[in-house]
């Protein structure tokens, strides 16, 4: 359907940027590698730390906290895997709200896994998480915390400064998957409490294959890729200087494109339709503070299979939740740990959108939405037996 497509799955892949396809497009055509002393090597290096620049100045971070990754689940496996390998931790405590990257490194990590609940809404329950790390601190065994600042999936803030204080009074580590909140929510790493947190790149107008882990200096340690000694020693690999540069102009651009007032009036405009189509529409975390970048959604009775076809069929591209899963349409752990039942879950369907979304995309989906519910309800009369007739 070529241009007459709406795309609302930024969630999962954001629009490159333009500045930014332009600035990895000149590299593209450079030669060497950043490692290297001569000419061509030394222009390369120079790239990647103007990039590292702008990425840590969008995070509030020092420049030299930033370690280049292939992506954000390398940056995450690295410091939960790192954090166990090198860092002496024995015990992860994490939620079931967390990314799929997060689950799966701390389930290959060696260490031992505790899960912090969460509220009918999706919020960490920050008092249990209190009372879980008191009560690990009698075994005097290092701990790693590890939370999401923005839920990829229902878009909910996680209270994250007062998890960090809370973590802070243990001594304990703390990483924050920061992929969802980073170009979109205002940042201070280097202040802040977190030890680690991972960004990426195709989130906020950089391109796929790029990503980074910020890393306070007493988390140097925690390292997974040996090599030859790229990134101060700390992942190895050469570089994908174009990527990085993309990523460096991502994120010096990213507060001229990502209107965030402009994104929630979009997203409560759409959920305004969501509830004029039928009333008894479900939208996950709407009690909780949410980031206005996404909608999490279930109309009772439609499979996110169904639906997902039926939209993009109609030229709408949206999602059932989280991207890595091999595409794959299932029912969400996210909504599990909240309490949705697995029958509405797999009702669930994601609309999230981004910087160059616009209202008339929202009434598309709105529009091919509402053909969608007619039908199931037509469906169901004509299931409906007539009562005395014959």
């Amino acid at each position: 359907m070529g241009n007459s497509r709406v795309y609302l799955d930024h969630n999962a892949s954001g629009v490159l940027l333009e500045e930014a396809r332009q600035v990895m497009t000149g590299v593209m055509e450079m030669v060497g590698n950043p490692s290297s002393i001569h000419g061509e090597g030394r222009a390369l290096a120079n790239i990647i730390e103007k990039a590292r620049s702008q990425v840590a100045d969008l995070a509030g971070a020092e420049r030299s906290q930033v370690v280049f990754c292939g992506s954000a689940s390398e940056a995450i496996t690295q410091g939960i895997v790192g954090s166990v390998n090198h860092l002496g931790v024995e015990k992860i405590f994490l939620s079931r709200g967390e990314h799929k990257s997060v689950i799966g490194a701390a389930e290959i990590s060696g260490a031992d896994l505790e899960y912090v609940p969460l509220d009918k809404d999706g919020v960490i329950d920050v008092g249990e998480l209190e009372r879980m790390l008191a009560e690990h601190r009698r075994f005097r065994s290092r701990a790693l915390v590890c939370v999401h600042l923005v839920n990829g999936e229902t878009g909910v803030i996680q209270p994250i400064e007062e998890i960090e204080r809370t973590v802070a009074g243990t001594g304990y580590l703390m990483l924050v998957d920061g992929v969802q909140a980073y170009g979109k929510l205002p940042m201070k790493f280097a202040t802040a409490g977190a030890d680690m947190m991972a960004i990426s790149a195709h989130k906020m107008g950089g391109a796929a294959g790029v990503g980074a882990l910020l890393m306070k200096e007493h988390c140097n340690g925690a390292r997974i890729i040996p090599g030859g000694g790229q990134e101060m020693g700390r992942r190895g690999g050469t570089l994908a200087t174009m990527l990085v540069a993309g990523f460096g102009e991502a994120a010096a651009q990213a507060w001229r494109h990502f209107d965030i007032g402009k994104l929630k009036g979009l997203i409560e405009y759409f959920e305004d339709g969501l509830l004029q189509i039928d009333g008894n529409v479900q939208i996950f975390g709407r009690g909780a503070n949410r980031i206005g970048t996404v909608s999490y959604f279930a109309f009772e009775g439609i499979g996110n299979e169904t639906a997902l076809i039926s939209l993009d069929l109609e030229g709408i591209a949206v999602s059932s939740g989280s991207a890595c899963s091999s595409g794959k349409v299932s029912a969400s752990p996210v909504l599990e740990a909240m309490g949705v039942s697995g029958e509405l879950a797999r009702c669930a369907i994601r609309v999230s959108v981004g910087w160059n979304s616009t209202r008339h995309d929202m009434e598309m989906a709105l529009a091919a939405l509402g053909r969608l519910v007619a039908r199931h309800r037509k469906e169901n009369q004509m299931k409906t037996p007539q009562i005395g007739r014959s």
